[in-house]
């Protein structure tokens, strides 16, 4: 099998919405059929990125057939110690094996039901939990690097991969780089991330483009199965169209990834501040490409809808999808041309 095959690029659902100047991004969404129809004629997308809820599996399953768009992976997040989330955990395994889901991509939230900071062995109890009972219907775990979830300290996601590795279970990860180069240069991100001093003393590097970046580092542990494309900037401004209850703007989590028209977007754009968010794409498909035995199957597009991302923005959400997975391919020519050529070590 050629190494072009050895990795499907998908779109979230979250982000196939025809957004506008006069229709902002919404929560509503579109039918599920709609938005199969979108991402299948976009001719840019291999699969539909989504879980499916029991209540609309069965339109999932007429949508797959219909438009010949399979479901590969899909998400959701969790609290541990919470019965009602232990049990879905399962049922979403079992959703996802029936959907033809290959994988589960996994959020577990920094806390558990009472407040308290997960452990290392709760971590890795759960990793396994879902590692086995999923093994047995086809369907792997991935557990996703995340805001508000434990792997937002960076810190802690590298010893729990590798004492999972000395128990013998690989570690599947879902490299979501958006969450670590937008806190660059933002102090007060870095300090939700605990990470302030290491990255202030050079201990930590953000930055993809550095040498010894924490993207670089990870990749090198040979444990991302799924890579995630979300634009983002760094330090770029929150999401100052959308407020919490709490009156606060939205954590900006998304960045266009083309120029916005007047209007579409509340502040000012520049495309360079795009590059970091490329170049994790980039170094990603480097590693693959370098590595035979890389894990990396799944590519999605996450230009999504939800608060601290591009809710209220007037730009076209599902075009910004489309530009992106149209940036993947491109990027990834290029990897196997400068492969090609001897000019990847």
């Amino acid at each position: 099998m050629s190494k072009e095959k050895t990795f499907s690029i998908g779109c979230n659902g979250r982000g196939v919405q025809l957004s506008s100047l006069d229709h902002p991004v919404k929560q509503e969404e579109l039918s599920i059929r709609e938005q199969f129809r979108l991402v299948k004629e976009a001719g840019v997308f291999d699969y539909f990125d989504r879980l499916p809820l029991r209540s609309n599996l069965g339109e999932y399953l007429q949508a797959i057939d219909d438009f010949q768009l399979p479901v590969l992976t899909s998400s959701w997040f969790y609290t541990l110690g919470d019965e009602a989330d232990d049990a879905a955990l399962l049922d979403n395994l079992k959703i996802c094996s029936e959907v033809g889901s290959k994988v589960h991509n996994i959020m577990t939230f920094t806390h558990d039901n009472q407040g308290l900071t997960l452990t290392d062995s709760q971590i890795i109890d759960h990793y396994i939990r879902a590692y086995e009972f999923g093994h047995g219907l086809g369907v792997e775990p991935s557990f996703e690097l995340h805001v508000n979830m434990w792997t937002e300290d960076f810190r802690r996601i590298e010893p729990i991969a590798l004492k999972l590795r000395e128990q013998g279970v690989p570690f599947n990860f879902t490299l979501d780089y958006s969450h670590v180069i937008f806190k660059i240069n933002n102090p007060q991100e870095l300090d939700i991330s605990g990470v302030r001093r290491e990255v202030e003393s050079l201990e930590m590097k953000l930055d993809p483009f550095e040498a010894g970046s924490l993207c670089e580092q990870w990749l090198d542990l040979n444990i991302v199965k799924w890579t995630q494309l979300r634009v983002v900037a760094p330090n770029q401004p929150k999401n100052l169209w959308y407020q919490n209850e709490s009156g606060e703007f939205a954590r900006g989590i998304q960045y266009p990834i083309t120029r916005p028209a007047i209007g579409e977007w509340h502040s000012e754009w520049n495309a360079f501040l795009t590059e970091p968010s490329k170049e994790a794409i980039r170094k990603a498909l480097r590693y693959h490409i370098t590595h035979p035995d890389s894990p990396l199957e799944y590519i999605t597009t996450e230009m999504i809808n939800l608060p601290d991302y591009g809710a209220a923005a007037k730009y076209n959400l599902f075009e910004q999808n489309i530009e992106a997975a149209r940036f993947i391919r491109r990027a990834w020519q290029e990897t196997q041309a400068l492969y090609k050529a001897g000019l990847l070590a």
